[in-house]
């Protein structure tokens, strides 16, 4: 199983954008976790095949109805926990 690390930028919080995230998810199958940062990013860290990732990103990039992403940075990582389920932190 691979992990990807993504930090997204824009208009990002209070749009529901981790719920939308946690969806997209699911809909996938990718396991991992999304978070608000302080600085007003969104923090993902997603785990499942190459397939799943690469699509994930996809929608990432492209956001949801309410959101306006304007920079986006993923890369793979070598990450030692494993997780079950997409959870909002």
């Amino acid at each position: 199983m691979k992990s990807m690390n993504c930090v997204l930028s824009g208009k990002v919080q209070g749009v529901y954008f981790r719920s939308w995230i946690q969806a997209q998810a699911q809909e996938l199958g990718v396991k991992g976790w999304v978070r608000n940062l302080h600085d007003g990013r969104v923090e993902v860290l997603a785990q499942g095949e190459d397939n799943a990732l690469a699509e994930l990103k996809k929608r990432l990039i492209q956001g949801s109805p309410t959101s306006s992403v304007k920079d986006i940075h993923c890369e793979n990582i070598d990450y030692e926990k494993t997780y079950s389920i997409f959870e909002i932190r």
